[in-house]
């Protein structure tokens, strides 16, 4: 990777793990958040900004060879019945980034999409990248949307894109905050022996990706010069667990029980969302190697060494 990297959204849970990682390997990045950061790292210019005009982003991209966007304003919950929250918050900024992009096609875009609100419930098959997309909550609407102003952009202004579609991302790191994380929330309700409210009766199933394999497709990603054009990549372990799986192996590692009540679905929810990472195994030699029990393990020693 040469020249630097623009992350947007650095100060997320995904985007301080990039920061941090890229840091690691020299790479130089302006890391950007709407919130004050210290990374007090080597080659990482730390900015507070909320970029959402053209003008923002205009001095930005002219000094990065690379734009990795992960940042966002909304989750299916807080979008829910705010279709006007989703189209100011997330699709006006990519506006803005997107128009002074049009005058940097050497610039390469990697933008995190999202897998698990736009893929419909599928019954026994894994959804690629082919799977036809039924978003049932605005923000899901937002992201496919996203995808098509990415790819006007790409095929008007020979853009190269690529857009990483992540299953249900956990690990270190994770903000406990409500609609950003069932894996968290519950670890939470776990350590302080609270109750935890659940939607629906525990038989939804996902795909759940621990963060340094994430992070490890992104810098494959950003290692790759890419060709003209958006491409779709899921990332994702390739592995469904029901919620109530999932449960069961947070009492095993903790050693703990997690008290929960059960509440009615939610419209925005499908039942069943496992991903298939076959692509992303052939185009960057990709394969996720943290089980869940252990990515689970990890994420709780954090928890208990941060939270005192």
């Amino acid at each position: 990777m040469n020249g630097r990297i623009l992350v947007l959204g650095a100060g997320g849970f995904i985007g301080q793990h990039l920061v941090r990682a890229l840091a690691r390997n020299d790479q130089p990045v302006i890391a950007v958040s709407r919130s004050e950061m210290s990374f007090d790292l080597p080659n990482v210019e730390p900015m507070m900004a909320d970029l959402r005009e053209p003008k923002d982003f205009g001095p930005l991209v002219a000094r990065s060879s690379k734009v990795v966007h992960l940042a966002t304003a909304s989750t299916p919950g807080t979008s829910a019945g705010r279709p006007i929250h989703e189209v100011v918050g997330n699709l006006q900024p990519l506006g803005g980034l997107l128009q002074v992009l049009q005058e940097h096609p050497d610039v390469d875009l990697l933008y995190l999409s999202s897998g698990g609100s736009l893929y419909p419930s599928t019954e026994d098959m894994a959804a690629n990248e082919a799977t036809p997309v039924r978003p049932k909550s605005y923000h899901g609407a937002g992201k496919i949307a996203a995808e098509y102003f990415i790819s006007a952009w790409c095929n008007q202004f020979s853009g190269r894109a690529t857009i990483l579609r992540p299953s249900n991302v956990y690990g270190p790191g994770q903000a406990e905050r409500a609609g950003f994380g069932i894996v968290p929330a519950a670890l939470g309700a776990i350590r302080r022996g609270e109750i935890l409210h659940v939607w629906g009766d525990g038989s939804a199933v996902r795909d759940y990706l621990y963060i340094d394999d994430l992070i490890n497709l992104i810098i494959a990603v950003l290692a790759n010069q890419g060709s003209v054009g958006a491409r779709v990549v899921n990332a994702c372990s390739g592995i469904g667990i029901s919620l109530n799986e999932l449960f069961a192996v947070m009492e095993a590692v903790t050693g703990r029980p997690l008290r929960r009540s059960h509440e009615g679905g939610r419209a925005v929810d499908a039942a069943r969302v496992v991903m298939d990472p076959a692509l992303a195994e052939h185009a960057y030699g990709y394969s996720p190697i943290t089980p869940l029990d252990e990515g689970l393990k990890r994420t709780w020693t954090w928890l208990n060494g941060t939270r005192r």
